[in-house]
């Protein structure tokens, strides 16, 4: 049995669709549906049903379905450990949460890149709460997100990398004397508060008596960023790491202490083969962070990890 056929079927399930298994895949369609047809041959059974231009998997498809995904991570963890180097083969699967896509990767894989040529990183974006699900399922080898609310499994390791303080975010031109006044005085962009940074904002307000005059409430502090820049109201965020020059649109104001702050960290899971992947990475991205924290007086992550992988690029 070709295990890359049964690569190829987990896929096409996720998928939903020959088609856009194919371009996941970076195949032609017809070539999917080949070996999805030499997979069924080889097995005796169909695997999948479809209609229309979707596919679902048959009873004996899901049937096999979970066998076959343990197949294709042992697979792929017996390819990682057989390297002749210091660090396991890649390709390493990390999961980034938007904010640290855009501002604290860049750098860190520009230098990964530089020293570990040979070891491809696949970066699936997602919410923090997606992606610390994935890793735990072992879908992820690791994640940059933003700590959730409740404590990290003992399977994982978890490495902080950034404290951000919540700001208040202003157009550039607009005159704060008071950053708590401003808020209740002006349209107010919320910061969606099912999210870890919208429900400490929303509860720094609610200790403050402000009531803010709420025009939209949304995920993403790009997006909010934007809307700040162009004059529709302010919002109070994390004060998130920026990749390259910011919005001179824009501004930020600290607010009154005590001031909540989120966590961004790197977490992935001990058993993992590809935890040392994960271990110098987080070292980099711990070299390369916009600014130094405030904290608890701890040896940084590369210190931790220093020297590992050493000569292996």
């Amino acid at each position: 049995m070709d295990t890359t056929f049964l690569h190829t079927f987990v896929v096409v399930v996720d998928a939903g669709s020959i088609a856009e298994a194919a371009r996941r895949l970076d195949l032609a369609p017809t070539t999917v549906a080949q070996q999805i047809k030499a997979l069924e041959a080889d097995i005796g059974s169909k695997l999948l049903a479809r209609s229309g231009r979707t596919v679902r998997p048959t009873l004996a498809g899901s049937r096999i379905l979970e066998r076959a995904r343990l197949v294709v991570r042992e697979v792929g963890n017996l390819r990682s450990e057989a390297s002749d180097t210091a660090l396991p083969a890649g390709p390493l699967r990390l999961g980034s949460a938007p904010t640290a896509l855009m501002g604290l990767l860049p750098s860190a894989l520009r230098e990964w890149k530089q020293r570990y040529q040979g070891i491809e990183i696949f970066i699936e974006p997602g919410t923090s709460a997606t992606l610390i699900s994935k890793v735990i399922a072992g879908e992820l080898d690791a994640a940059v997100l933003v700590q959730p609310s409740f404590a990290m499994p003992k399977t994982c390791e978890w490495v902080p990398l950034r404290n951000e303080p919540l700001i208040l975010l202003t157009p550039a031109g607009m005159k704060v004397t008071d950053p708590l006044q401003t808020i209740a005085r002006e349209p107010f962009i919320r910061y969606d508060r099912s999210v870890v940074a919208g429900k400490l904002a929303d509860d720094y307000l609610r200790r403050h008596y402000v009531r803010p005059q709420v025009q939209f409430e949304l995920d993403g502090i790009e997006p909010i960023a934007k809307l700040v820049a162009e004059g529709l109201g302010v919002s109070v965020l994390p004060d998130w790491a920026a990749s390259g020059q910011q919005d001179a649109r824009v501004r930020r104001w600290a607010l009154p202490a005590p001031c909540p702050q989120r966590t961004v960290g790197m977490v992935w899971l001990h058993s993992s083969v590809r935890s040392p992947l994960a271990a110098v990475l987080a070292g980099l991205l711990d070299l390369n962070r916009p600014a130094p924290e405030t904290g608890p007086s701890t040896a940084t992550v590369a210190e931790r990890w220093r020297g590992v992988g050493a000569g292996s690029a």
